[in-house]
This record gives structure tokens, C-alpha cells and sequence, in this order.
């Protein structure tokens, strides 16, 4: 057992470390202007774009041949890289945690550029503020536009904006539109038992909903309301997370839709510790234990079932293979929210060994025999950024709260 003077060192050595790393990561987005590949990019190709032909297909076939290949061919398609609406939320975040941590105004300028380009980059046409990614997506049943928003994307910006408010006010009042967009665009809708559900996207049916997305627009109307106190918003959060906590599972997880046999995805790592982050959200605004058990499931469920000992992420309750990089950091936030750092360092350890380049670079994913040694700037470098930052300054201040956080 470590005596406390060594364990102070220890310590001491971690942040230090800890901080050479968000430095490093932050540049290397920073130098690259933010922009990179993304996710699901495969459609900005400039060779796809320039066929006299459009076929569903032939998108289908570019766009994932991209994503799933063992290695970047994003270059040889010609696909162009952007700037991602939620990784600049994401970047907003980090950069202004790092101004809390370091005390550099660099770090707050470059947090209010990209601020403001946000608010340059909000989709219009509809009756809130909303963002998305802004880039065209190919579906089995439909191509997603560039002008279409999402409450997972919208989510984040109103985080970032918010934690904007003590430098401008500009930033607080443009999101305090967005929950008429919510209410009519994602058809917020009441039901008979007291709870709620919404859309993802507008163009959305309602043969199922996403339940991380439905999640993540609880807390975005928690933090909406929160800081503008409004207890309206807090109650049609409340409607919301009784409908999420209603499709937990007996295992303490959430598959990615309900109904279930919609999903296309399992209890995956990163969608579930989405839920988990916005719950605890909840209860931080309000003071309320109202899904005290069902966090206690879930958050038993997300360690023991989602991550290993080592710090290691499992794909989902069956798979361990591919090891992402979205559910190491999504991990990282999970824990220094529920306030066991060590855990959360183990994660940030793990991840140094196996999926970082070096220099801030980090890779995608780890498939059990090999790396996917590709870097996305939404994916990867946005994500670890802010789940670096806020691991940092719970570290630097166990009192304190990473901007919008807990």
C-alpha cells in the first residue's frame, strides 16, 4: 500500500502526464483547424459526387466500404475533411475546461471561436435551435441531407453554448429556443402513463425511437431548464427519462431501440453510458434520487459488463471485439461522473497502450487481431479531448463541475 507521501508523487506524476496529453491532443486538432474524416463521411467523396449516376447502392457501397475497412481509404475516395457540428461542441468543452485547468487564456479564445461557429453553423428553417452533421448520409430507406438536425448533435451544442453563458449571453439565449424545436419538429409526445418520447431526426416515424437520443434530449431540456429555471422543461425531462427507465432491461442495460427487435445494435458501450451520464445529469440538476435504482443497475451493468478490470470497454453484453476508442472515452466521462476516478484513470491508462499514436493522435478501434489505425477528429480526437479535460478537472477539484456536467 502506497504511504501518502508516495501516493501524493503518484499523483502528482498522473496530472502531469494527464496534462502533457490534453495539450498534445488539443493541438493536433487545433493546427488541423478542427476538420478531419468523420464516421459516416463516405458520401462527401468527390469521386462518388462526380458520377453522372445517383444509386442507392453505389452510396451504400462507398460510404461503407469507408467506414468498415481495415484501413483509411478515405484519401483514395477523395473525401473531403469538415468540421463536425458535434465534435466542435465537443472541442468548445475541452478548450474551456482547459482554461479552467490551466489558467491559459489561449484556451478560452480558441473555446469562444468555436462557440460562435456554432452559432454561425445552426441549421435554420426550424422553430428552435437545432444543429446536425451536415453532411449527406445514405439509409436503406432514404439519403440524410445536410440540412437535417438531430437531438444528439443539438444536445451537445446546447451543452457547449451553456457553458458559454458566463462569457457571453448571447450563447444561453440562442439555445433557449430549442425546446419548441423538440416539441414540434421532434414530436415530443405526452402518453397516458405518464411519460414521454421524441423523434432522433424530424424525418423519423414512430415504428421505434432511439432511446440514447431520447436520453440525450432529456438532458438537454434538464439543462435548458436548470439554468434558465424553468420547471416545465424539468418536467417534460422528467416524462422523457420515465420512458428511458422503463426500457432498461433485467440485465440493468438499454438495447439502442424500443422496440427492441428494431435495434441494429445490442447493449452496446457508448449509447448505454450515454443514458447513464444523462440520468446522473438528472439528478444532479434536481436533487431528485427518482432513478436512484435504476442507475444503480446500470451502473453496475456498465462496469462489470461494459469494461473489464483493466480498464479495457467490451463492445456490448456479448461481444469483446471491437474495442472503441467512442466507448473509452464515453467511459472516462461515466466514471469521473460517478466519482471513481480510478477507474476512470485505468480507462485513460488502457487507452495510452493500445489505442494512441502518439503526439495526441488517438486510433479508432482495436479488433482482436489487429488496430484500426485511423483517426477521425469527431470520433476519436473530440471525444477524448473533452473526456480528458473533464477527467482532469474532477481530478484537479473533486468539488467541482466539468461545464454542464456533474
Amino acid at each position: 500500500m502506497l504511504q501518502d507521501g508516495t501516493l501524493e508523487r503518484s499523483r502528482a506524476h498522473a496530472d502531469g502526464v494527464g496534462r502533457q496529453l490534453l495539450e498534445e491532443t488539443l493541438r493536433y486538432s487545433r493546427v488541423r483547424d478542427y476538420r478531419g474524416w468523420d464516421y459516416c463521411d463516405g458520401m462527401s467523396s468527390l469521386l462518388l459526387r462526380g458520377l453522372p449516376v445517383e444509386n442507392k447502392w453505389l452510396n451504400l457501397a462507398v460510404q461503407e466500404s469507408a467506414k468498415r475497412a481495415p484501413i483509411n481509404i478515405r484519401p483514395y475516395l477523395l473525401i473531403e475533411q469538415r468540421r463536425n457540428y458535434k465534435g466542435t461542441a465537443l472541442f468548445a468543452m475541452a478548450n474551456r475546461n482547459a482554461a479552467r485547468l490551466f489558467g491559459e487564456e489561449r484556451y478560452e479564445d480558441e473555446a469562444i471561436d468555436l462557440y460562435e461557429w456554432l452559432l454561425d453553423e445552426q441549421i435554420e428553417g426550424y422553430s428552435g435551435f437545432c444543429g446536425g452533421h451536415r453532411h449527406y448520409i445514405q439509409h436503406l430507406d432514404r439519403v440524410g441531407s445536410p440540412e437535417d438536425p438531430d437531438v444528439v448533435s443539438t444536445s451537445y451544442a446546447v451543452q457547449a453554448l451553456l457553458s458559454g453563458a458566463d462569457l457571453d449571453e448571447r450563447y444561453p439565449e440562442a439555445v433557449r429556443t430549442t425546446p419548441e424545436w423538440v416539441r414540434n419538429e421532434l414530436a415530443y409526445t405526452p402518453r397516458e402513463d405518464g411519460t414521454a418520447r421524441m423523434k432522433y431526426v424530424p424525418t423519423h416515424g414512430d415504428e421505434y425511437y432511439t432511446l440514447n437520443a431520447v436520453a440525450l434530449g432529456a438532458r438537454m431540456l434538464t439543462d435548458i431548464g436548470d439554468h434558465f429555471g424553468d420547471e416545465d422543461l424539468i418536467e417534460m425531462a422528467r416524462r422523457l427519462f420515465d420512458y428511458v427507465a422503463g426500457c432498461q432491461t433485467e440485465l440493468g442495460g438499454w438495447m439502442y431501440r424500443d422496440p427492441p427487435e428494431s435495434s441494429h445494435l445490442s447493449m452496446d458501450g457508448h449509447h448505454n453510458g450515454f443514458i447513464v451520464e444523462c440520468l446522473l445529469r438528472y439528478g444532479a440538476a434536481t436533487g431528485s434520487d427518482r432513478y436512484a435504482d435504476s442507475l444503480d443497475r446500470a451502473s453496475e451493468f456498465y462496469r462489470e459488463v461494459l469494461f473489464n478490470p483493466d480498464g479495457s470497454p467490451n463492445w456490448d453484453e456479448t461481444r469483446r471485439y471491437p474495442q472503441d476508442i467512442h466507448a473509452v472515452s464515453q467511459g472516462i466521462l461515466v466514471f469521473t461522473a460517478l466519482g471513481d476516478l480510478e477507474f476512470a484513470g485505468r480507462i485513460v491508462d488502457w487507452a495510452l497502450g493500445n489505442l494512441y499514436a502518439g503526439g495526441g493522435r488517438f486510433y479508432y478501434r482495436k479488433q482482436r487481431f489487429y488496430t484500426r489505425r485511423i483517426t477521425l477528429m469527431r470520433w476519436c480526437q473530440a471525444w477524448m479531448a473533452y473526456a480528458i479535460s473533464s477527467y482532469l478537472l474532477k481530478r484537479a477539484d473533486p468539488d467541482s463541475s466539468p461545464v454542464c456536467g456533474l
